[in-house]
């Protein structure tokens, strides 16, 4: 069994390690996407990032990031990270984030963005919860109707994440302070089970104040759902925009994420305060 000990990460610039960064690039998502060599190293020459996680000198995951510019600053856009399926769930890619942070500030970076689909619950534990990304933007079909082995049948829709690797972060990532129960109770979209599936109804009327933070459930695994009912994937996707449409607005963002353990509830939440 391997553990995250045994693996490696180190800053790729290599036309052969680039070469193999776009074969797994392939092996997750398909060859007609994958980016090409010449693009991430000319990428790597000028500000930007790739990152390797090795086993035994066995590329198991990567991440590349290019600089992007808002017309007021600078930051590291974080485009795409992916693990070999074989090596999924045991944290290579929390991993691939911190060293990315660290290089990211050797580069002289204060800010790294990226995007991410908001129904897919383990990034958004990972990426709100335990690196501390907030999220204030929600792109509605941001990459158009995608064919790739992950996201096709349903709109990309992408939260933009900020990450202010400068600072600490002052929010409560985690939901610590609230009992399951409690999220339960305050999301504001509701869901029943039907043939072993979460399918959602929506109530906008839990948003009581804006002192209180809201909770908005997502189901706990969004790919088995695509992978058996597309018509109730697409029904959270739906659902989620117009909720997480609404609340960025009208000034909220996304400052948590809390993981619920209990195997009968089949959601987790977001947790979103006012700015």
């Amino acid at each position: 069994m391997v553990t995250l000990n045994e693996i490696g990460i180190r800053s790729l610039h290599t036309t052969e390690e680039l070469e193999n960064v776009r074969k797994l690039e392939s092996k997750i998502w398909g060859e007609e996407d994958s980016i090409p060599t010449h693009q991430t190293i000319t990428s790597v020459k000028n500000g930007g990032l790739v990152l390797g996680a090795y086993l035994n000198e066995q590329l198991v995951g990567f991440q590349y990031s290019f600089p992007g510019f808002n017309g007021k600053e600078v930051y590291l856009c974080s485009h795409i990270l992916g693990i070999d399926e074989e090596f999924r769930n045991k944290k290579i890619g929390e991993k691939l984030k911190l060293a990315q942070r660290e290089e990211g500030l050797k580069l002289g970076y204060s800010q790294i963005n990226w995007t991410y689909d908001p129904l897919e619950s383990i990034n958004g534990y990972l990426n709100i919860a335990k690196l501390g990304g907030v999220c204030s933007t929600y792109l509605e079909n941001c990459y158009g109707e995608m064919e790739d082995l992950l996201n096709s049948g349903i709109p990309s829709d992408r939260f933009l994440v900020e990450w202010h690797i400068r600072k600490e972060n002052s929010f409560d990532t985690t939901g610590e302070q609230y009992e399951q129960e409690y999220a339960l109770q305050k999301s504001v979209i509701q869901w029943e089970v039907k043939e072993g599936l979460p399918i959602p109804s929506l109530s906008l009327s839990k948003i009581e104040t804006e002192y209180e933070p809201v909770f908005v459930a997502i189901p706990k695994n969004f790919r088995a759902i695509k992978e058996k009912n597309l018509d109730i994937a697409n029904e959270w996707r739906m659902k989620t925009r117009e909720i997480f449409t609404k609340l960025f607005q009208e000034g909220w963002q996304v400052t948590g994420f809390k993981k619920n353990t209990l195997t009968d509830i089949p959601v987790q939440y977001y947790i979103v305060t006012k700015k």
